[in-house]
């Protein structure tokens, strides 16, 4: 079976790609744990001396990979060149730390001597999405094969270059062959991976649907999970915000990626003193921004990555009109070819509404109003996502005392936009999944943690 891959930004095709049959992934599968048989015996300095490879081979081809990421799921190249640094920094941050990470622990028993072990497991699955094709990988390939395991990669259907392209890296960066393999399948294929004997567990990155499915697959076959799911990130404006640095913070964060990411700025909560201000301001910058050819460096906003989503994200943003929002800017589909829509500015947005109450997934921003600093907290908690948040406020005590202890979210930011960081640790909490990606509770998720007891 062969499947289409669409430019989003032509809407013409670009190649196919042969689909591999259940048979082939699961004989795939079984040579992945041969390697990783072997491969669990190394060294961190011999996995270390691969990893670093790894890093330099993304940077060092960095426009290459950028390209790629451009033709098949739109990206803006250079938000794409940005994406390979990135994926190379977590490799040199994996190759240089996993070995402290992973260091026995002393535990003082009534043995003679007793610690902590960290092992590895085997072979870790890996569903992943489109949005951030090369570092969403990355970020859990890197720690996964430092701690000794190995992977096997079912990328969305829409970027399976991208996803070949991470296998050859590796390839090429003298990791064994076989121990990183991509699964060139669809969806429909996934239970039967996940069933694998020697499928030890599963980490995925996507809808909270689709996160629900692969956790009731891997309970069934008692596998651990990691899952980072959908979110609609609530960015609370006090009365005191530096509102022009503020602003620019917003639009940056809620147009990364063509709005496409999990972690985007998605609801904006306003104090009522700010938000006629917030508003002018908001539509200001986002009209500025520059929809067009990702290829181009003048462009700030390219397709989104499919026009069924596009069309999905009209949908809601009608709805939420119909149902008494008021768009500012845009809610519109260009006149143009490919997945294009325009930055959209909706406000008086309220809850009952699918830009209050769902992920908007691309360039709409949802403002919110709030009678006062507990209002906003509490509009921000409203929801059944959990990933992440921000505050922003010139009082930095009272912003953190907000992120640390009153914002429901994995990830809380004062001042800024949300970001992943390698070493910092990544997830979400309610219907954003659980466990953690990146830092030291990265790299420990999907190791077999040994208590060693000598009397």
């Amino acid at each position: 079976m062969s499947s289409e891959v669409i430019n989003p930004a032509t809407g013409k095709k670009i190649r196919n790609y042969n689909e591999m049959s259940t048979d082939e992934a699961l004989k795939a599968v079984d040579k992945t744990n041969e390697a990783w048989k072997r491969w669990r015996s190394t060294t961190f300095k011999e996995r270390a001396e691969c990893m670093h490879n790894a890093a330099r081979i993304l940077k060092d081809e960095k426009n290459k990979w950028a390209k790629l990421m451009t033709e098949e799921m739109g990206k803006v190249t250079k938000s794409g060149i940005a994406e390979a640094e990135k994926c190379a920094w977590v490799c040199e941050y994996y190759a240089n730390n996993a070995e402290k990470f992973l260091e026995a622990k002393v535990v003082e028993t009534d043995a003679s001597k007793s610690y902590v072990s960290y092992q590895p497991i085997g072979v870790v699955l890996a569903v992943m999405p489109w949005n951030f094709p090369f570092w969403q990988v990355l970020r859990f390939a890197a720690p996964t094969l430092m701690a000794g395991n190995a992977g096997v990669l079912k990328h969305a259907s829409n970027v399976p270059g991208c996803a070949n392209a991470i296998e050859e890296i590796f390839r090429r960066a003298g990791f064994p062959e076989n121990l990183f393999t991509t699964l060139l399948i669809g969806s429909d294929k996934v239970n039967d991976i996940i069933g694998h004997e020697k499928i030890r567990a599963v980490t995925l990155t996507g809808s909270t649907p689709a996160g629900k499915a692969v956790a009731s697959r891997a309970g069934e076959m008692l596998k651990k999970t990691v899952l980072e799911l959908g979110g609609s990130d609530p960015y609370v404006i006090l009365k005191d915000a530096d509102l022009e640095a503020t602003v620019e913070t917003c639009v940056t964060s809620r147009l990364i990626n063509a709005g496409q990411s999990c972690i985007a700025a998605k609801r904006f909560i306003v104090v009522k003193e700010l938000k006629a201000q917030f508003e002018r301001m908001m539509v200001e910058q986002m009209r500025s921004k520059v929809l067009g050819d990702p290829a181009n460096d003048m462009t700030d906003l390219g397709p989104m990555a499919r026009e069924d989503l596009r069309d999905e994200l009209h949908k809601q943003v009608q709805q939420s009109i119909n149902l008494g929002a008021k768009c500012l800017l845009g809610g519109e589909v260009p006149d143009m070819q490919g997945a294009y829509y325009s930055a959209t500015v909706l406000t008086d947005v309220r809850s009952g509404t699918p830009a209050y109450d769902e992920e908007l997934f691309g360039p709409v921003a949802a403002i919110i109003e709030a009678q006062d600093e507990q209002d906003a907290i509490r509009i921000a908690n409203d929801t059944s996502f959990g990933l992440g948040a921000a505050i922003f406020t010139r009082d930095k005590h009272k912003g953190e005392q907000i992120a640390a202890k009153e914002l429901e979210a994995g990830s809380c930011f004062v001042n800024s936009f949300v970001k992943s960081d390698p070493r910092l640790p990544f997830g979400g909490i309610k219907e954003s999944g659980y466990g953690r990606e990146l830092g030291i509770f990265g790299i420990r998720e999907f190791v077999n943690i040994k208590t060693v007891y000598i009397k």
